[in-house]
């Protein structure tokens, strides 16, 4: 029986050009060429959900990892040069972020390490939960919002935080651009001085070092350049506590944005263009009028006299008419009653919550001892404090004018309903016929403010008239507000003008009356980031190099190859916390697989050297007979687990009917001798395929860890060591076969697909099973799709 068993086979429509399997559950995460991001489960391959490019996204994959608890996918777009946050459950955006550079590798690590300060921060509650009210979850009822909220609950946002445990989301891109981001969320270090565009990278789990593959090419037709760097992160160890709360807080700032960016989105949605009717009809009115009489005085003479003009009436009886008044006011009163409690609810708990977490990072930023180090600075703080300060006011203006609006509109709507069903001589009810001297002021102050003619206004919006006054605030425009709040005879306002001192006192938040609700909030998120940035560049400058090693010159051949796939691939082994490299280099044909091992620790030396594997014989003589002088190229490696590395395999000399190998590597099998790995001395003038002879070399014979991949040109293989399980890509990147690599574990892992399949878009109507994609009722597949399937059972696989 072959060593792993085959649970799966699928030919795909489209090249899949990155794989990634979760951490912690059988699924496994794609990208293909179209720029499409798919889920699919390790049984049978069936797809759970696919996310297909957009132009709000991006449409160019080029880097995709998971979350350390699964439950979060990140991808990189070259396209936009953004990071988007996806949720496991449903294909959809969470939070996304702009990046300088184009994404070419990502890595997302979490700290083990530990010690009591770290465990006593970990196991506390979070005070803010004792303190803070829970933050209402925000309406289903918007298309933004359903989108990404599931039906059953709709806190996601708060997914975000994830574990209080640190992890870290590591990015490269081009240029020697790295950035490192706690919780996937916050950037905590801009890291300088490493040249090319980025492989691979490693953070190891003790936080001590950083290993980079870059990637250094002098001409675009030039052979490139692989080179390794080890950073020395060692600040961010030393620290690490301080590290994990300020990330902890910057990542509930950060979430507590999005949830306010969310908000003011939903409110955005609640306010209706039919609301601007009023305005644009009245300045038809002005424009098509032949009188001299002003719109208000027209109105004012039938507040008045109870008589309008023909105009007026022909205005109000066949464009207003007496059922779009009914309607207009219905969505008045619908539309402002959802954004009133939108504001209340949501923006200002959310605003709340934001001012607690930023007054309880400056209290960090005070304690110099702990956090000057790392660049938490207080004044930046303050100003954000701030900043959300004037925010709040803002968002209780909007209050007020909304409360104001609502109370003059209710009053002269009743007025003008009965004075049009006078027009039109139907029935008035008596209680609706009563109207009190003092409703005719109202009314009159409501006319008066709100029907004035604006020529001024004509130019800057197209329109004479601002009547609704609550839909200004909602702009996202740096243009002030039409119509800005009266503060003339405010007694507060007269007060603060007339005193200098509380003019400019640190106790009080500016005001900016001119301005909408978009545009504080705008600037609001401007000072956020600036005072959190000072963090990410004084970690970032004091990362330094430690070590800078030349490996190999790259064919040309594979600039061909996607870039995800390329090797050197790079492995951290949280046990021993040591690096590992694995590369191949091309020799007489053969590609040799290399292991470079450095220690995290950047000043020691114990446990650095190198070592190349050779693989000897190990297929027996009923694959080929010709089986004495057999050598192997290594097409693909990746660490399964920190003890073991599999490896795609294929005969040097190529043939009809010679197999690819899939085959597992123990570590014990190339470390036997504990000294033999250090005896070679590298020359750094000189790259390490100009010194391949020096370099001391294993040669493994395979037992029974291996299969023989028939049938199928394999080439690249993604693996599990965690969930035990493995997939396989053929060189035409479109076929894959996924594999159980420990098959004495069958009956535990097959229980706990089962548990997953309920949990994980359980009935997605996509890929039930493979008899149901033959049929013609196939839901979700394209014709494409089918046609590949097809292909797969009648014919062989690969060309």
């Amino acid at each position: 029986m072959p060593a792993f068993r085959q649970v799966g086979e699928k030919q795909l429509p489209q090249e899949v050009v990155f794989m990634a399997w979760s951490p912690k559950r059988d699924l496994i995460a794609l990208a293909n060429r179209a720029g499409e991001v798919l889920l699919h489960r390790l049984a049978n391959f069936q797809r759970v959900w696919s996310l297909p490019p957009n132009e709000n996204t991006g449409k160019e994959v080029t880097a995709l990892a998971w979350r350390p608890d699964g439950k979060i996918l990140a991808f990189g777009l070259n396209d936009t040069k953004r990071i988007i946050l996806c949720d496991v459950e449903k294909p959809e955006s969470l939070h996304s972020f702009s990046v300088d550079s184009s994404i070419t590798y990502m890595h997302w690590m979490e700290v083990t390490e530990e010690s009591s300060v770290l465990t006593s921060f970990y196991n506390a509650e979070d005070e803010s939960n004792l303190l803070l009210p829970k933050l209402p979850a925000l309406p289903k009822n918007y298309s933004t919002t359903a989108k990404i909220f599931s039906e059953e609950k709709s806190d996601e946002i708060m997914k975000l935080l994830g574990d209080v445990r640190l992890n870290a989301l590591v990015l490269g891109g081009s240029s020697g651009f790295i950035e490192i981001y706690a919780y996937g969320m916050f950037k905590i270090a801009t890291v300088t001085g490493v040249a090319g565009s980025c492989r691979g990278l490693c953070l190891s789990s003790d936080l001590k070092s950083l290993s980079v593959i870059t990637e250094i090419r002098d001409s675009s037709d030039s052979e490139a350049e692989i080179t390794y760097f080890q950073l020395d992160t060692s600040l961010l160890s030393s620290y690490l506590p301080e590290v994990t709360r300020m990330a902890r807080k910057f990542t509930h700032i950060s979430t507590l944005l999005q949830y306010i960016k969310l908000s003011l989105t939903c409110m955005c949605e609640a306010w209706e263009e039919i609301l601007m009717q009023m305005d644009s009809r009245l300045t038809k009115f002005v424009q098509e009028k032949n009188t001299t009489t002003s719109v208000q005085d027209e109105f004012m003479q039938l507040l008045l006299w109870g008589k309008a003009s023909l105009e007026l009436q022909a205005l109000l009886m066949n464009q207003l008419t007496v059922k779009g008044l009914k309607k207009l006011g219905q969505s008045i009163e619908s539309s402002y009653s959802s954004i009133q409690k939108l504001v209340i609810s949501h923006l200002q708990s959310g605003s709340e919550a934001l001012l607690y977490h930023l007054s309880e990072l400056k209290g960090m930023a005070l304690w110099k001892q702990k956090y000057e180090s790392l660049g938490l600075d207080a004044s930046g703080i303050e100003d954000a404090i701030t900043a959300v300060g004037s925010f709040i006011l803002k968002a209780n203006e909007l209050l007020q004018v909304i409360d104001s609006s609502m109370k003059n509109f209710k009053a002269f709507f009743r007025w003008l309903y009965v004075a049009m069903l006078r027009m039109s001589e139907d029935h008035v009810l008596p209680e609706l016929n009563k109207m009190t001297q003092k409703d005719i002021t109202f009314v009159a102050d409501f006319l008066t403010e709100h029907f004035n003619e604006a020529p001024e206004l004509y130019n800057r919006k197209g329109k004479y008239f601002n009547v609704e006054r609550v839909g200004q605030y909602l702009k996202d425009e740096d243009d002030d507000l039409v119509s800005p709040p009266n503060t003339e005879g405010n007694q507060w306002f007269n007060f603060l003008k007339n005193s200098t001192h509380l003019k400019e006192s640190p106790l009080l938040f500016p005001y900016y009356p001119e301005k909408s609700l978009h545009f504080v909030k705008r600037q609001m998120e401007g000072v956020i980031d600036k005072c959190l940035q000072k963090p990410a560049d004084v970690i970032g400058k004091s990362v330094h190099q430690a070590v800078c090693m030349s490996l190999y010159k790259t064919s040309q051949s594979e600039d061909s190859i996607p870039q995800l796939f390329k090797l050197p691939f790079l492995w951290n082994d949280k046990t021993s916390n040591i690096h590992y490299v694995l590369f191949t280099i091309l020799e007489n044909s053969i590609s040799k697989i290399y292991i470079l091992r450095r220690h995290t620790d950047t000043s020691r030396s114990v446990s650095n050297g190198i070592l190349a594997v050779d693989f000897g014989n190990f297929l027996n003589n009923s694959i080929n007979e010709s089986s004495d002088s057999r050598c192997y190229s290594c097409l693909d490696a990746h660490f399964y687990d920190d003890e073991t590395v599999t490896v795609v395999l294929k005969e040097s000399v190529e043939q009809e009917g010679k197999e690819r190998v899939l085959a597992q590597l123990p570590l014990s099998s190339v470390y036997t001798d504990e000294d033999q790995d250090r005896e070679f001395i590298w020359d750094s003038t000189k790259r390490l395929d100009e010194q391949s002879d020096e370099i001391p070399t294993r040669t493994v014979f395979l037992e029974n860890q291996w299969r023989v991949l028939e049938n199928m040109k394999a080439q690249y293989v993604s693996v599990n060591g965690i969930r035990k399980v493995s997939c396989v890509l053929s060189s035409n990147l479109r076929h894959v076969r996924v594999f159980e690599m420990d098959v004495e574990d069958d009956g535990e892992v097959e229980e706990e697909e089962e548990e997953e399949a309920t949990q994980i878009a359980a009935g997605e109507p996509d890929e039930q099973n493979q008899s149901a994609d033959n049929q013609d009722n196939v839901c979700g597949a394209s014709a494409e799709e089918l046609l590949d399937e097809t292909e797969e059972q009648e014919s062989s696989l690969d060309p």
